[in-house]
């Protein structure tokens, strides 16, 4: 894999570690600022709500920028939004920091999953994307756990201050790696490149996105408080169950990637999704046991993030057949899916923790990703009588 690929992968680790790190600290947070733990938890919607808004309006309006610029001004955004994190005196600043920040997050991955496949060989696109989005699983093995174990004993500020100074080194490491000329689809207006969302086809993809990851972290992004006050682990256990968490994504990850190489994105996404969802129907039979719980987290792990290569893939793909003019947008798009079903999936877990209780998460988040296997299902469907389609003048013809 070029060297190009892994500068992407330390930036995809720098902004992990600010996306996820805050899982850990929604207690720390919550208890600092004065604020409830559904309050505290709506950091994450915020988050993934500026993300969701930045990747699709902000990918098509730097259509023009150089690629390399871009992603270095990206990167120093990313950096500043972690210093008015560090510095934020009130939740309301906080809350502003997440948004800033999210912006940035959206463009890096819609553009970077579009560089990532135009940098290797065609049959190597899922491996390739699979490599950058590593950054992630990375930073949920090393920089959550780390992050939260810094902000329970340092305070959560000095979190956000760790993170700046990683966004310094990948701004760093982009400089130094990225190649200065980048191919990039030919600038069109904005009005052609947002016609993605008139594309049935790639609306039925984001729809898979958006319900698989909303279902996951209805329950995810209260994981720790479900840890303390339900299996009764302290704040130091804590941090290693997300240790292990974070490891078992890292290797759901490469198996997520080389799985679609192999079967294709839609079989492998079926698979990766009722995972999932037994994974998160088990959750709420578990969440009292500790052993029971850790088992749980690890199999969660395996499944949570392993999706992200065939999804991102699969959308690149798909928006080659019916929107070529505007691949980035369309993979940006998918990137907003992704967090529109983070931030709905926060968002609701944050009603249930309110009005039902910490057990109801996760068999509840199992029902949404239900709903993403149907998707999933009815893609494939269609993919397969286009094929059809396809093939049948070259049948008649044979004739």
């Amino acid at each position: 894999m070029p060297l190009a690929l892994w500068a992407l992968a330390m930036s995809a680790f720098a902004i992990g570690t600010t996306e996820f790190v805050i899982v850990g600290l929604v207690p720390v947070i919550a208890a600092d600022l004065g604020v409830s733990l559904p309050s505290a938890g709506l950091l994450v919607s915020l988050y993934a709500l500026g993300v969701a808004i930045g990747a699709p309006l902000l990918t098509a309006l730097t259509s023009r920028v150089p690629r390399k610029p871009l992603l270095l001004g990206l990167m120093a955004l990313f950096t500043v939004g972690n210093a008015l994190a560090w510095l934020a005196p009130d939740y309301t600043t906080l809350v502003l920091a997440r948004l800033v920040t999210g912006l940035a997050h959206g463009v890096f991955f819609a553009v970077a999953s579009v560089i990532a496949t135009s940098l290797v060989p065609r049959e190597r696109g899922a491996a390739a994307i699979s490599l950058v989005f590593s950054g992630l699983t990375i930073a949920l093995v090393t920089g959550v756990p780390l992050g939260t174990f810094i902000g329970q004993h340092l305070g959560w500020r000095a979190t956000f201050l760790v993170v700046a100074a990683l966004g310094v080194v990948a701004f760093l490491g982009t400089l130094r790696f990225l190649p200065a000329r980048l191919t990039r689809p030919a600038p069109v207006s904005l009005g052609r490149q947002l016609a993605v969302l008139a594309q049935p086809r790639l609306l039925l993809v984001f729809a898979m996105t958006a319900a698989g990851y909303g279902g996951s972290f209805l329950a995810f992004t209260f994981l720790a408080p479900t840890l303390q006050s339900l299996a009764g682990f302290s704040d130091g256990a804590v941090s290693l169950v997300l240790l292990a968490f974070g490891a078992s994504v890292a290797a759901g990850n490469v198996w997520g990637g080389r799985l679609a190489d192999r079967v294709g994105p839609v079989s492998a996404l079926l698979r990766i999704f009722t995972g999932l969802a037994a994974v998160l129907a088990i959750l709420s039979l578990t969440a009292s046991s500790p052993w029971l719980v850790v088992l749980t987290v690890l199999a969660w792990g395996a499944v949570a993030f392993g999706n992200v290569p065939a999804l991102q893939i699969y959308v690149v793909r798909q928006a080659e057949r019916y929107a070529p003019q505007a691949a980035d947008v369309a993979s940006g798009m998918n990137i907003a899916a992704f967090n529109l079903g983070i931030a709905a999936g926060a968002w609701l877990g944050s009603l249930v923790v309110a009005h039902v209780g910490l057990i109801h998460t996760g068999w509840l988040g199992a029902l949404v990703v239900l709903l993403a296997i149907g998707l999933t299902a009815w893609s494939g469907w269609l993919d397969q009588r286009r094929r059809a389609t396809d093939d049948t003048p070259l049948a008649c013809a044979t004739s």
